[in-house]
């Protein structure tokens, strides 16, 4: 009995630990630079790749994807459409080349929010930190566009039977415009100070990829599950610039030695539900995971919607 209740308590240590732990509220500079990237892995989820290829088609295909993305912290949002093609080159029964682009286009939002205010990329500022503040004004941009080609290997047989690997790489280019915010300090000597702290900056990274789908049909549907596994490189520094009271400082994690940040590697599964016949399929599986997978990864997000339709031809 003792041991059950030891092992009892220890849980409950545990669960309070981890309450307290997602209680915490995160400073502004670590949900600033958790929102792109939350963007950039609903962009990975949604690449033009899966099951528009597979099997026996003609020697000439491709596929039109279009996606809606928003992620949610307290009150600061991005979200907007998220829109690919692909064309697609079949060699044989088992490889196939395709190529593709994509263009995404979210606008950065919020309205009112206190958290604490961090500068790891400005360490020198006079101001103290981390120290709670109020953020306002937030009414800015962030593009992510690129292409990129992938190589896939059918095979049949195995304990996976029919299935596909895909490997590839691609080009993207992460631009946060209007990235900015008013701030006001709530606490401490400095209370009542104000100024403007922004995260404009323009990321660019080549990613290699690697990717598996599962296909199944049932009559006139196909369910297709696939993970990917996506790894932009260089990993960056994250950009900053603040301004207040007689300073006007710029700079970055990296240059300041508290580490590169910005581009994180992403897994994504899915599961494409697609009706043969129209040529459509929707990711019903990136819709559940990537909601319950991205508040994980990165913590301090509260919600991730992720809505993915591609049509084949």
């Amino acid at each position: 009995m003792s041991r059950l209740r030891s092992c009892m308590m220890f849980v409950a240590v545990l669960v309070l630990l981890a309450s307290g732990a997602c209680q915490a509220k995160h400073d502004l500079e670590y949900v600033a630079e958790h929102l792109p990237e939350v963007a950039m892995d609903n962009r990975y989820a949604t690449l033009p790749l899966w099951g528009a290829a597979f099997g026996a088609t003609p020697a000439w295909g491709g596929a039109l994807q279009g996606a809606y993305s928003r992620t949610q912290v307290g009150s600061l949002a991005i979200d907007g459409p998220l829109l690919a093609a692909a064309l697609q080159r079949t060699l044989s029964d088992d490889w196939s080349l395709s190529a593709f682009g994509f263009y995404d286009r979210l606008a950065l939002t919020g309205s009112r929010e206190a958290r604490p205010l961090q500068t790891l990329f400005a360490p020198s500022t006079p101001l103290q930190r981390p120290v709670d503040a109020e953020f306002t004004g937030l009414d800015g941009t962030a593009r992510n566009f690129g292409a990129g080609a992938a190589v896939a290997w059918r095979r049949d047989g195995g304990w996976l039977r029919a299935h596909r690997w895909i490997a590839g790489v691609l080009w993207q280019r992460v631009e946060l415009h209007n990235y900015e915010f008013n701030y006001r300090i709530l606490a401490g000597s400095q209370a009542g100070t104000t100024g403007r702290i922004d995260f404009d900056a323009d990321y660019a990274h080549v990613a290699p990829f690697l990717g598996l789908e599962v296909p199944r049909d049932f009559g006139n549907w196909t369910l297709t599950a696939h993970a990917l596994l996506a790894y932009p490189l260089p990993r960056r520094g994250v950009a900053g610039h603040i301004t207040g009271p007689g300073f006007d400082i710029a700079g970055d994690t990296e240059r300041a030695d508290n580490g590169k940040h910005f581009g994180d590697p992403s897994v994504t599964l899915g599961l494409n539900v697609q009706y043969r016949p129209a040529h459509l399929s929707v990711d019903l599986g990136s819709l559940l995971s990537q909601a319950l997978i991205e508040p994980v990864t990165h913590p301090g997000v509260d919600r991730n919607l992720l809505v993915s339709i591609t049509w084949a031809y």
